[in-house]
């Protein structure tokens, strides 16, 4: 296995450069210790694609294909597969949910298998070609890439946006309220939707050149593969392993930024508000229940309770926890008991899921799905598609949520949902 440091570059504009060589990026934007690197990734070649339920069991044909070669080093990636999870894969991980779902012309999910990648260290400002089996071919052309590559050009996002229908959604968080006076569940995360349809058809990587600098974020991806791209400024990691410690870092609890003092006054608000504390409280419970179910007895704790991250539209309570990989289990058994994450579900996780389905009428697609990746020595990251655009074409769409409790009052759930947008409308607005 290869590791050299190289020249610094934009990898954002080797996406745009070839976007058939360097397919996928995952980039820490906001970085900070949560998310200290960057990754391009090189070269994709085998790759395993789910376009319905029927066709095969994903994760299990997955698992199949991961070899561990053993060759390790410091930085997070060296050679495996990238793999990209929508929402609606649950309907093979929790098989009572497929006939509840609605799905789209777009894939399930899918896998592909990376031998190269660039690996940006941000704490260290370092830079460095990976590949896993020190092809010579690989690593030149990688290098005149570097060297040939240009900045991104810079063009207005022109269209026209709509939203889903604000009836819709307050009317949800009324059936929502109602579900959970009955006992149905404790929570929901209602979401909707927001479509642009652009002028002209541009490169996602000048859309996503924007959305970066517009709404920066700790698990900024882009994706250009199959016939569509995703565009994401995610702040929510699911789940990572390293060294046989796997972590996930729910985020619940949302106010949106002040103006002067008053952003100060909003965090505190937010971090010792009651309803807050008793949602974000619950949530950690669950995501604790299902650490359990991969992690050795006795094992998880929580090591960040409530602690407040600041983005550029938006406040938000996160916690970390921790556990020790109990002996046998696999990334399969990993993403089963930690997908989708319960932060953008609701508590329980399955009624939940039959409830968004049945109330928000449409599939959720890449929004509260995941990318990420394996690396061949073990190491596992994993984001929550949040913040996100995915492109067709001309069209570009994407979600926010909320969470609804029994007292939840309709008019401000709708309120959190545009907050939790603006990020993104952002883009068209510069």
């Amino acid at each position: 296995m290869l590791v050299q440091e190289i020249a610094a570059v934009d990898l954002a504009a080797l996406c745009y450069y070839d976007k058939e060589r360097y397919p996928f990026l995952l980039e820490s934007v906001h970085h900070n210790d949560i998310n200290r690197y960057s990754i391009l990734f090189a070269f994709p070649g085998q790759s395993i694609v789910l376009n319905d339920f029927a066709d095969f069991n994903f994760l299990s044909e997955l698992e199949s294909k991961l070899k561990n070669d053993h060759q390790s080093s410091d930085l997070p990636f060296s050679g495996g597969w990238f793999v990209y999870l929508s929402y609606e894969l649950i309907g093979q991980i929790e098989p009572t949910l497929k006939d509840d779902l609605h799905t789209s012309d777009l894939p399930i999910a899918y896998a592909v298998e990376i031998p190269s990648a660039i690996i940006v260290d941000h704490q260290e400002g370092a830079y460095y070609l990976v590949d896993q089996y020190d092809s010579e071919e690989r690593i030149d052309q990688i290098l005149a890439d570097v060297k040939a590559v240009n900045a991104i050009p810079t063009k207005q996002v022109s269209g026209e946006l709509t939203e889903e229908n604000e009836d819709k959604f307050v009317n949800g968080v009324k059936s929502s309220r109602d579900y959970i006076m009955a006992g149905d569940v404790f929570q929901v995360n209602l979401s909707r939707q927001w479509q642009y349809e652009l002028d002209d058809e541009m490169d996602s990587a000048i859309i996503y050149n924007a959305l970066r600098k517009a709404n920066p974020a700790p698990f900024s991806a882009l994706v250009q593969y199959q016939n569509f791209s995703i565009i994401s400024s995610s702040p929510e990691r699911l789940f990572s392993v390293q060294d046989g410690v796997v972590q996930t870092r729910p985020i619940a609890g949302t106010h949106p930024r002040g103006e002067g003092s008053e952003d100060e006054a909003q965090k505190q608000h937010l971090i010792n508000h009651p309803k807050e504390q008793a949602e974000h409280i619950m949530l950690l419970d669950l995501e604790r229940n299902d650490m359990g179910r991969v992690c050795e007895y006795g094992s998880v704790y929580v090591n960040e309770v409530m602690t407040l991250e600041t983005y550029p539209y938006v406040h938000h309570i996160v916690s970390n926890i921790k556990g020790k990989v109990r002996e046998g289990v696999g990334v399969k058994d990993l993403i089963r008991a930690l997908f989708p994450g319960g932060t953008i579900t609701g508590c329980p996780k399955v009624r939940c899921m039959q409830i968004i389905s049945e109330l928000e009428q449409m599939p959720r697609g890449a929004y509260t799905g995941s990318l990420g990746y394996i690396s061949q020595d073990g190491k596992i990251d994993f984001n929550i598609l949040i913040r996100s655009f995915v492109q067709t074409r001309k069209t570009l769409t994407f979600r926010a949520g909320a969470g609804i409790v029994y007292d939840s009052i309709p008019e401000r759930e709708l309120e959190e949902t545009k907050h939790k947008a603006a990020g993104l409308v952002r883009v068209f607005q510069d």
